[in-house]
């Protein structure tokens, strides 16, 4: 059995975090497997330490909460990348670190003898991955986009919301999220290459592109059938499936229509036999084809047929009968329901760590388990320039390098 304290899968990289929104979680994801991650900082610390919520409804940059869940496993370099002693400082780190992330505009790193050219002229292994909203190249390439822009300008805007009101932006900035991730992706995959050709490259990621990746078939149902996918929320698309109440909250059918005509009988079997009034109007033929389950006199027959009989039940009621009669429907989890998942206890999901007051915050860890080389919370996000005097110390700068930085506020 593998031992807590087992090497992670990316032990023995070095990463240099310069990042922000657009590129903490990546750095997070590193740190977690293994890497060593310096949050490299300027003088008023990263940008996510002063987006809200904040623990205790108290702004600070220690209690960020977005700041604090994606920078665990960190150390943080306070440095000054406008200084020209802060820049060679970064040189000094890049020539013996793997991986730099970094979100400014594109051609503002360079502007600063940063760029990836330039760093890797030191290190030729070096990859850095660049995360900006439309990418490096390109008409938008230096425009600014917050992750409600990012999202309208992928498309996936358009299709969240309900079926009569305007778009409706999702929750906890997935776009970031989605660059977030196909920049982890980008730079192992980078990291691998360099590994073998002792060649390392700059990793380019668009966050309009990574969420042009979550469009499912909306440009096939364009390309194929000429047809613009439309918001469904709040409305049974089909009968069968859908989003509906129940007695204390919602769940999930999918008995009906593409893919769910199969489990018909089976939900009519299940009706049945809880003598649910008028469950005979569901036998016959046609409601296994998609033009009569898709009509709307058909969806309001099923709505009035089985709401009643759902709202009489629980979620989990719902779905152990469900299970027992092989019908496709699952609870709509509320977040108090997720942490109290026995699933989710079961694989140690959740993990805590030390909060803004000292006392344990209790966050998401790993949706994955490596057997041999395990993910691992290292310790809390670190407080702006923790562990300055340590980095630059195994850097190599004496004492009297590291007064003359901070006496020219360079650190």
């Amino acid at each position: 059995m593998t031992q807590p304290d087992a090497a992670g899968a990316l032990a023995g990289l070095r990463v240099l975090d310069l990042s922000g929104p657009l590129g903490n979680y990546c750095g997070k994801l590193f740190a977690e497997l293994g890497a060593d991650v310096v949050l490299v900082e300027p003088s008023g610390g990263t940008a996510l330490r002063h987006q809200p919520p904040f623990a205790g409804d108290r702004p600070g940059p220690e209690r960020s909460l977005p700041y604090l869940y994606n920078n665990t496993s960190k150390r943080s370099l306070r440095l000054d990348l406008d200084h020209p002693e802060g820049q060679q400082v970064l040189r000094e780190l890049a020539a013996g670190a793997d991986l730099v992330i970094e979100t400014d505009s594109p051609g503002r790193m360079a502007a600063r003898g940063l760029g990836h050219e330039q760093l890797s002229e030191d290190n030729p292994r070096l990859v850095t991955t660049s995360i900006t909203p439309f990418g490096q190249t390109g008409p938008y390439a230096h425009h600014e986009a917050s992750d409600l822009v990012c999202l309208a300008m992928g498309g996936l805007l358009y299709l969240g919301g309900y079926v009569d009101g305007p778009p409706v932006q999702a929750g906890q900035q997935q776009a970031y999220a989605a660059g977030n991730l196909f920049g982890a992706v980008a730079s192992m995959l980078a990291l691998t290459a360099a590994e073998a050709t002792g060649q390392g490259q700059h990793v380019d990621v668009s966050v309009q592109e990574s969420v042009v990746m979550g469009l499912e078939n909306a440009a096939q149902f364009q390309d194929l059938e000429g047809r613009v996918r439309r918001r469904t929320g709040g409305r049974q698309w089909r009968a069968g499936a859908g989003v509906f109440p129940c007695a204390d909250g919602y769940v999930y059918l999918l008995a009906g229509g593409i893919g769910g005509n199969r489990f018909w009988p089976n939900l009519v079997a299940w009706l049945d036999s809880e003598a649910v009034p008028r469950v005979d109007e569901f036998r016959g033929e046609q409601w296994g084809e998609r033009e009569f389950v898709e009509a709307e006199e058909n969806r309001d027959l099923f709505a009035e047929i089985f709401l009643p009989f759902a709202a009489s039940r629980t979620k989990a009621e719902l779905y152990r009968d469900a299970q027992k009669w092989r019908v496709p429907l699952c609870p709509v989890s509320k977040p108090s329901d997720i942490l109290e998942s026995a699933q989710l206890r079961h694989r140690d999901y959740f993990v805590s760590v030390e909060g803004p007051d000292g006392g344990a915050a209790v966050m998401p860890g790993a949706p994955y388990a490596l057997s041999e080389t395990p993910w691992r919370l290292k310790g809390r996000a670190p407080r702006l320039g923790e562990h300055t005097v340590e980095v630059l110390h195994e850097l190599g700068c004496s004492a009297e390098r590291v007064a003359e930085l901070r006496t020219a506020g360079v650190i």
